[in-house]
């Protein structure tokens, strides 16, 4: 495979990130101007400059709005991690004196193989800020923060539950069907599973899966918490979508003998209530930075 030198590989600004960014957040080039501090030909000519380093259109402009293209998409993906990773990096050297208390909520999944090693870090950079946790599933968390009882919500995307649509997306990963070694449940006829109630993205990425297999199913174990779905598997009572990460031995990747359909990746998305003061938009930052970090690691493995 060729793989391109590294010193052809364009390097892209973060001022030219910051602008894009601005421009998708606020829905128009003049109001990113107000925002970035500068004129509307100014911002317009550094979209001229960021999609000539791409060479790809990122952006479609009309009278009425500005929308984004393919590229456009996973380019505000990348974009919010670098400047989240750029504000992280500077911290570490200009540690602002915030202080406040940061209502955290996440479902169990989320709380138990993410935030440990994220938090622990945050509380070294930002010792004056309290993070309080509330383990809760994404409906729960997406009502709370609407309510204003929450401050920063991480949640499980693409599951068709209303309001999530509007989280940002900091991670995705592979889902992937979970059986015991040498287990039998994959062979067994209809095909016993392990799955949440309606509004999990992992049910209904498995569902739809077998769906459209024509793989007759049932629901043998219902569990909202990830350690409940592990002990239906560990038992080979039944077989469960979960995410790649959360497969370790004895648990592993359903052999292809069993004929179980290939599951698409979710996405881990975060919602942040409006008019957030520092702590939480410090602690927002931490996650963007902490994940994009994560993703980083998981593509170089």
């Amino acid at each position: 495979m060729n793989m391109m030198p590294e010193h052809s590989v364009p390097l892209i600004e973060l001022d030219l990130l910051r602008t894009f960014v601005a421009i998708v957040e606020t829905g128009s080039f003049a109001a990113a101007a107000d925002t970035v501090f500068r004129t509307p030909s100014a911002i317009s000519m550094q979209m001229k400059k960021l999609e000539e380093l791409l060479g790809k259109p990122v952006l479609v402009r009309d009278s009425r709005s500005v929308s984004l293209t393919p590229e456009g998409e996973l380019l505000l993906e990348h974009g919010r991690r670098m400047l989240a990773l750029n504000r992280e990096i500077a911290s570490k050297f200009i540690v602002p004196d915030v202080t406040g208390i940061v209502r955290l909520g996440a479902p169990d999944d989320v709380a138990e193989r993410f935030l440990p090693d994220m938090l622990r870090r945050f509380s070294d950079s930002h010792p004056a800020i309290t993070v309080d946790v509330v383990v809760q599933n994404s409906i729960h968390l997406v009502e709370l923060v609407k309510q204003k009882k929450m401050d920063i919500a991480m949640i499980t995307c693409e599951s068709g539950i209303e309001g999530t649509d509007c989280a940002e997306i900091l991670y995705r990963e592979q889902l992937v069907w979970a059986v015991v070694r040498g287990g039998i449940a994959g062979e067994t006829d209809p095909l016993p599973i392990s799955v949440w109630e309606e509004g999990c993205a992992w049910r209904k990425a498995g569902l739809e899966g077998l769906k459209k297999a024509e793989r007759p199913y049932r629901v043998s174990f219902q569990s909202a918490y990830i350690s409940g779905q592990r002990a239906a598997v560990l038992a080979d009572l039944a077989v469960a979508p979960l995410p790649v990460s959360a497969i370790t031995d004895p648990i592993i990747e359903a052999p292809e003998k069993f004929g179980l359909p290939k599951m698409p990746d979710y996405g881990l998305g975060m919602i942040v209530a409006s008019d957030s003061g520092p702590a939480v938009l410090a602690a927002a930052d931490h996650l963007r930075a902490s994940f994009a970090q994560r993703h980083s690691q998981m593509r170089a493995a």
